[in-house]
């Protein structure tokens, strides 16, 4: 969106802040790549919005993830949007721009590393010279990815064959044979992944022995397990359950969104939970008493005010 569009926008959303005329708000949402999680829950989200609160249906964007969101929110091109916890906290620390709020915290994303499973690598140091995406370059994949691999003590662009691809150029060059591994942090499943690996055997590798340490240095991670039943994966060692680290995901808007329109949104949210989870299973875990849980970042004023008349 251009800047004078951004300003309409946000002027509508200042008419309805006195008004309460939600039929003239007029939202941009960010959401990632068109073949991941974000995206399918944000159209299913702005269909949503259009019965309640009622709203004309937000222009969903696709976007080179949650660095790319963050920054279009920052600069008032987006009004909602979404964002793993880690990215979200290293923009908030940054100078310029709206600030960020929170509404809910949505689902939790799974690092899911894959490497061809014809190749002998096994744990994260075994990338050492191969062909390797590392997400997008406004994407938090990279964030992620770059992170892991310095706690681990290697370099990115020293020891590996970095390509910056998201999530549809990594498949698409996986299938043609011109990368061996990729980094994607996502909701699981995530339809890319499950498309790729119906055509292109792959193993998710394990991380356990490199997650202490990232953790050490970034608290906003916690580690988990990514179940072989994740994907359709073929049998044998490529099928084993894997230990990765997750990160929170929170849905986002700025100090320009009204208080009503922030509260309106979180109603037609957890009223739209059964259609969110027709599109991804990862909306089973949306709940509006762990919603709130959005450290490092601090939810809207209209959406504590949600929280509090809905006694959570």
């Amino acid at each position: 969106m251009h800047a004078a569009g951004a300003v309409l926008a946000l002027a509508a959303l200042s008419v309805t802040a006195c008004g309460h005329d939600f039929d003239q708000v007029k939202l941009t949402m960010v959401a990632g790549s068109d073949t991941g999680v974000y995206y399918r829950l944000s159209t299913a989200l702005a269909d949503a919005w259009t019965r309640d609160p009622g709203i004309p249906r937000p222009q969903v964007v696709a976007t080179a993830g949650s660095v790319d969101n963050l920054e279009r929110l920052r600069t008032g091109q987006a009004q909602v949007g979404f964002s793993a916890a880690d990215a979200a906290e290293e923009a908030q620390a940054g100078t310029g721009g709206h600030r960020l709020y929170a509404l809910a915290r949505m689902h939790d994303d799974y690092l899911q590393l894959a490497v061809r499973a014809d190749l002998p690598a096994t744990k994260l140091t075994d990338l050492k010279g191969l062909r390797v995406s590392l997400g997008a370059r406004d994407s938090g994949v990279k964030l992620i990815a770059e992170r892991l691999l310095r706690s681990a003590n290697l370099s990115p662009t020293d020891d590996l064959q970095p390509r910056y691809l998201d999530l549809n150029a990594t498949t698409d060059a996986m299938r043609e044979g011109a990368l061996d591994a990729f980094f994607w942090s996502g909701g699981v499943p995530t339809t890319g992944v499950t498309t790729l690996a119906t055509t292109v055997r792959l193993r998710m590798l394990d991380l356990g022995d490199v997650l202490p340490n990232l953790r050490r240095l970034y608290p906003v991670y916690g580690s988990a397990t990514l179940p072989a039943s994740a994907y359709e994966l073929p049998g044998g060692p490529v099928a084993k359950p894997v230990t990765t680290l997750v990160v929170r995901n929170f849905l986002l808007v700025t100090d320009a969104m009204p208080e009503d329109v922030a509260a309106a949104l979180l109603r037609g949210l957890f009223k739209a939970q059964p259609e969110l989870v027709a599109v991804s299973p990862v909306a089973r875990s949306i709940e509006v008493r762990s919603a709130i849980e959005t450290t490092p970042l601090p939810l809207h004023p209209g959406a504590k005010t949600y929280y509090r008349d809905v006694k959570v």
